[in-house]
């Protein structure tokens, strides 16, 4: 009877200290590196927590009978339950004590110097010692224990080594361009290629043809443009790859801005027959500025095109970027057979398909120096080849990752979207020299991908991506970690915990259940209205990435619901679509007036807000245009606004945050204003979300 109370005395016990071991490997944790909290906590879960509310049998195994030691596995056994006696009590005091000193030994130790040593634990406690090995299988329990203790770090549920490994797998990219030049063409191709798609669509507009996959939108397959951008995840050639398709018309170069903050390469396409164009520079400053690494895809050889030599002159002349030609071009236009691929010293010639480039182009490749290449290809044609050949090699340098990797270097690749011609060699290539996730900057400092607690931020919101359940989507970029389905992160803006219950894995408008993720990935998040662009979600520590700015408006306009009986339609259409950044809004600080004031970049911006006000919610709106070119917000706010009292020559309003904001109709006027009221402050020409945990 004695014995069988003891029994179940050291059961309560053990799991009445269950709480407290756990708390104690957190705060212990927390004055570790990081690489080595997971081996730590499971360490000390798998040694002395008891994971079951049943009696466990006391008995030793160090030389069939010594003093019991702690460092072991529990083994359950089938000991009655008994009823409780005034002994407890001191049982369980001995107990808590014994244990969290052991619980302290056992953290002192190298991971594995404890195996055959004794530790001094509780006497007669009964804890079978069992050697800890390689080969050393965990019950089921004793996996639950790991699981808890892993979420207990966010993501500290994978090892250091499997980490880095999933993050040297991904490979992150955006295209930028000018309009027209074949930017949406390339990525289908590139999805063709690495066999995400078995036929690429069409960009322009034909009746019963196949649209472009990252052409969603209903106005996008309508106008054959690219309106909105859009997340393509795909796994080719051992990588994942996640392509960010941009928009190439200036009057969107907002939403292309906020998804290159999301992009770890950019690959710049470029004319052959217009060379660079004003889009093109503007978006390369943009990649300049982040420092990412830029790949040139010089496209439409099959055009009539400008000399390579003289294109590659134009890029190292304008951006100051240093160029590596990876192939170059047999010909242009009709004339147009193929490439020289210099890694490798192969001539690949490519035959024009039937299907107007829906289907990969056949490809014939023979080495530089086969004699048949002087039959196959015309005579003018491989004597210009061998000239060329024969200067690059003298005027190149070796290829220089390092200058690849920090911007300073582009490799160069010809080609032809439309036909194929080229692509393929482009995606092989690219995902070997492509840079692999990196740092990212924060308010405590670089944030490595290797770091184990999960960290993203928002770079873009999307409404009604299905038209049948009118979802909203964020697009969140993991930066470090990894990322799992059910998780608790916290915002940083605001402070609030969500659980993510439905990541997805984003293809264009296509989805699926995404239940891992890493640095690298971009992943879609159901969006009750609890995220902004720019947001930080996280686990472990606070952090805080650099928000995303807008661009400064240049156009306003009142929307207005000439509709009284539409007003709710109205409203969520406003809320839904101006949330996702698609333009600004702005509201007037007269109560009488409630119609808000959209700003925009370019006219184009409009257009697109009033076309889907009435396809996606069935509200027909009307503009009245105001004679105002630029916005400055006040970053005194209020307080200082009312400082300086009355002022003339601009308007006043207000931006969804609640924030001042002047409405000027040119540079002049804002210029005066601030000479004849300098105790204004500071006018920005952008504005971030509030830090609402700061103004708490």
């Amino acid at each position: 009877m004695a014995n069988g109370t003891a029994m179940a005395t050291a059961a309560m016990a053990s799991h009445a200290l269950q709480p407290l071991l756990q708390q104690q490997q957190q705060q212990s944790a927390l004055a570790r590196p990081w690489r080595r909290q997971v081996e730590l906590c499971r360490l000390a879960a798998g040694r002395v927590i008891i994971r079951s509310q049943e009696p466990v049998e006391i008995c030793s195994s160090q030389g069939g009978g010594g003093g019991g030691g702690l460092d072991g596995r529990y083994r359950r056994t089938n000991c009655a339950q008994k009823s409780r006696t005034s002994a407890q009590a001191s049982v369980l005091g001995e107990l808590r004590s014994d244990v969290v000193a052991e619980v302290e030994d056992l953290r002192l130790q190298e991971a594995g110097s404890a195996t055959g040593e004794e530790s001094s634990g509780v006497s007669n406690c009964g804890l079978e010692e069992v050697v800890e090995g390689e080969n050393d299988e965990r019950d089921e329990e004793s996996r639950a224990v790991d699981a808890d203790v892993g979420s207990s770090l966010g993501d500290g549920a994978i090892s250091a080594a499997a980490l880095a490994k999933e993050v040297a797998k991904r490979r992150n990219f955006a295209i930028i361009s000018h309009p027209d030049a074949g930017k949406t063409t390339l990525t289908e191709k590139l999805l063709l290629y690495g066999g995400a798609i078995h036929e690429a669509g069409a960009v322009k507009a034909r009746r019963d043809a196949r649209h472009a996959t990252s052409d969603w939108m209903e106005l996008e397959k309508q106008r054959g443009i690219s309106i909105t951008s859009t997340a393509l995840v795909f796994e080719s050639k051992g990588y994942q790859i996640t392509l960010l398709d941009t928009p190439g018309h200036q009057d969107f170069g907002e939403d292309t801005y906020r998804t290159l903050a999301a992009a770890d390469n950019a690959v710049m396409l470029v004319d052959a027959g217009k060379g660079l164009e004003p889009q093109t520079r503007k978006l390369f400053e943009v990649c300049r500025m982040r420092k990412l690494p830029i790949f040139t895809f010089i496209n439409k050889m099959d055009r009539p095109a400008l000399e390579p030599l003289e294109l590659l002159d134009q890029i190292e002349r304008e951006f100051g970027l240093s160029t590596y030609p990876v192939n170059w071009p047999i010909g242009s236009g009709d004339r147009f057979v193929g490439v020289y691929y210099r890694p490798r010293q192969q001539v690949h010639l490519f035959e024009k398909g039937k299907k107007h480039g829906s289907q990969e182009a056949s490809v014939r490749v023979l080495p530089w120096g086969d004699p048949s290449l002087e039959d196959i290809i015309d005579r003018d044609l491989f004597q210009q080849l061998q000239e060329e050949i024969e200067l690059l090699e003298e005027l190149t340098p070796p290829l220089d990752m390092s200058k690849i990797y920090s911007g300073d270097l582009s490799p160069v690749y010809f080609g032809s979207a439309m036909n194929n011609f080229g692509v393929e060699l482009f995606l092989e290539s690219f995902l070997g020299y492509a840079v692999q996730p990196g740092s990212h900057k924060s308010d405590v400092g670089e944030v490595e991908p290797e770091y184990p607690h999960f960290t993203g931020f928002v770079f873009k919101l999307q409404a009604n991506m299905d038209p049948k359940h009118r979802d909203k989507v964020a697009f969140v970029r993991v930066c470090s970690g990894q990322f799992t389905k059910g998780m608790k992160v916290q915002v940083a803006r605001n402070g609030k915990t969500l659980t993510l219950t439905r990541p997805q894995k984003m293809f264009a408008q296509d989805r699926t259940t995404m239940e891992t993720g890493y640095a690298g990935d971009v992943i879609g998040l159901n969006n009750p209205n609890a995220f902004c662009i720019g947001d930080t979600v996280y686990c472990g520590p606070r952090r805080t990435y650099p928000g995303i700015p807008s661009f400064s408006p240049e156009l306003f306009s009142y929307m207005r619901n000439p509709n009284p009986s539409k007003y709710k339609q109205f409203l969520k259409g406003i809320t839904e679509l101006l949330g996702e950044g698609a333009v600004q809004v702005l509201y007037s600080v007269d109560t009488g007036r409630t119609d808000p004031i959209l700003a925009a970049v370019g006219q184009l911006q409009f257009e697109v807000v009033q076309y889907r006000m009435q396809s996606e919610y069935g509200v027909e709106t009307q503009l009245e245009p105001l004679s105002f070119s630029v916005a400055r917000w006040v970053t005194g706010g209020w307080p200082a606004l009312e400082k300086v009292g009355r002022i003339y020559n601009c308007a006043t309003v207000k931006d969804q945050w609640g924030r001042p904001v002047l409405l000027f109709r040119n540079e002049w006027n804002v210029a005066q204003l601030l000479s004849e009221h300098a105790s204004i402050g500071e006018l920005a020409p952008y504005a971030l979300p509030p830090d609402q945990t700061s103004m708490k």
